[in-house]
């Protein structure tokens, strides 16, 4: 699937018929979703990964109730490459990035309130504060 797979809210059908508000991620379209504007938020797992499976239905409610974040999943056994890329050692992982800067990556299932409490943190950022002390940070001289 390629970019034009990728959608930012609503419901799309998945070729068994599900209904999902979660889009797959593929290397070819991961860079151009989690670079857009806004949030996005990325679960790592494969279909054998016991936890992944506990967290999915949990990710999928989330997602379900914040129609203005994009979520979307990596299957790490058909994207072996991007999750090597990414360092991806555990399963599942959760990226959050919003306006193309990660701003959290944590292998683990989390609870529901966690992943709640964690996308307001998220919303309630304030990025041109955090893009400056990146431009700090890069023009600093390391040592």
């Amino acid at each position: 699937m390629g970019a034009a797979g990728v959608r930012k809210s609503g419901y799309k059908h998945q070729p068994n018929g599900v209904l999902m508000s979660t889009t797959n991620l593929t290397l070819d379209s991961f860079e151009s979703t989690v670079t857009a504007d806004g949030i996005t938020i990325v679960d790592f797992w494969a279909e054998w990964c016991g936890p992944c499976k506990m967290f999915g239905p949990i990710f999928e409610e989330v997602s379900d109730a914040n129609a203005d974040v994009t979520f979307a999943k990596v299957d790490t056994e058909a994207e072996q490459q991007l999750a090597g890329s990414l360092g991806i050692m555990s399963i599942p992982t959760v990226m959050i990035f919003r306006d193309g800067i990660q701003l959290f990556a944590q292998p683990g299932a989390l609870p529901k309130q966690a992943l709640e409490d964690l996308l307001g943190q998220v919303r309630n950022l304030d990025m041109d504060d955090i893009r400056s002390q990146l431009a700090e940070e890069s023009d600093s001289p390391s040592e």
